[in-house]
């Protein structure tokens, strides 16, 4: 599969490349990346046709959106697919005062959650301002799930509903941004957004890979019936479809349980038998799906950028497919590369 294969964005007139770039990473989650080895992540995806790029003002306080536009600015900006998300505003504060984490030496403004008409409206503004570029393609409205908001999760569903949604409306009706969706951690906060307002896509945290389909019973299917575009990030469950069934491996963001150890590892010996890097049937198996357009992929070093490349270009045979689905290791209704 070529990661630079351009894919239409659902029903708006978009399109986007297979493989999409994620700025987390560059917004210093954990530890430090340098300037120069966060522009040299930006120049080698383009060079290798990739031209699909998503950021947020959350991602380093705002420092993945101003080293995204940097390294961006100079591109033809036709040529180019870019999503930022809305949410939560920066407030310039001392860096003394702020508390970073995850992020590490980040950019000096605190996080303010904001899901209101007049705050979407200024972050919005704020991040085409830290981009320095005129316009953002993709808009989403970020965190307004579960995962992220706990048990305060539905007033500010409906606050997101109501204000945020209306702003973003109102910029796409005047052609400001082409696509306005949601970009959240779990598949049923996508799916109550689209049977509540007319969204054009969504931005899905795992929830649909090699290990977990249930996406698929109802969400991806209304998705495809309204032509509704949904990218994915967090493909490899947060590490373990990366780095197998060893010890330490992270399945969301905390040590692996003993049933999804198990399930990677009957995974792993069919990709053994077939000479397939699980990594790269974690990647290719996400844009299979006729809903999915891209897989956003975070790298902290060229060298893994260019490994996840090579992985999206590696030639899986139909056998593999089916031999997962024949041992129950992925749904048979379950689409696959072809």
């Amino acid at each position: 599969m070529d990661p630079a294969t351009k894919n239409k964005f659902g029903r708006v007139d978009l399109e986007v490349t297979a493989f999409g770039f994620g700025t987390a990473p560059v917004g210093n989650i954990f530890r430090e990346i340098d300037e120069e080895t966060s522009d040299g992540m930006f120049q080698a995806a383009w060079d290798s046709g990739v031209r699909y790029y998503d950021t947020a003002p959350m991602y380093g306080h705002g420092l993945a959106e101003l080293r995204t536009g940097q390294s961006l600015r100079w591109k033809n900006r036709d040529d180019l697919v870019l999503s930022s998300k809305v949410g939560r505003r920066l407030v310039p504060a001392k860096r003394n005062d702020i508390d970073f984490a995850p992020w590490t030496n980040a950019a000096p403004f605190n996080l303010e959650f904001d899901y209101t008409y007049d705050g979407t409206m200024r972050a919005f503004e704020d991040s085409l301002q830290r981009l320095a570029l005129e316009r953002m393609d993709i808009c989403f409205i970020h965190d307004i799930d579960v995962f992220t908001r706990g048990d305060a999760q539905p007033d500010v569903f409906k606050q997101a509903m109501d204000g945020a949604w209306k702003a973003l409306a109102k910029l796409r009706d005047e052609g400001v941004v082409s696509a306005i969706g949601v970009g959240v951690n779990e598949w049923q906060v996508c799916q109550a957004a689209l049977e509540a307002r007319d969204f054009d896509c969504f931005l899905l945290a795992g929830r649909y890979t090699l290990l977990e389909q249930e996406a698929q019973d109802t969400f991806l299917p209304m998705c495809e019936a309204r032509s509704a575009a949904v990218v994915v990030g967090g493909g490899f469950n947060s590490g373990i479809l990366a780095t197998g069934a060893r010890e330490g491996a992270k399945y969301n963001y905390a040590p692996a349980p003993a049933e999804i150890m198990d399930r990677v590892a009957k995974i792993e010996a069919v990709c053994a038998d077939h000479q397939v890097p699980l990594p790269a049937a974690a990647l290719q198996f996400v844009v299979a799906h006729p809903a999915i357009p891209s897989f956003i992929a975070g790298t902290r070093t060229i060298a893994q950028l260019e490994q996840n490349l090579n992985r999206f270009r590696h030639e899986i045979p139909a056998d593999f497919w089916a031999e997962l689905k024949h041992d129950g290791l992925l749904r048979t209704d379950a689409p696959v590369p072809v």
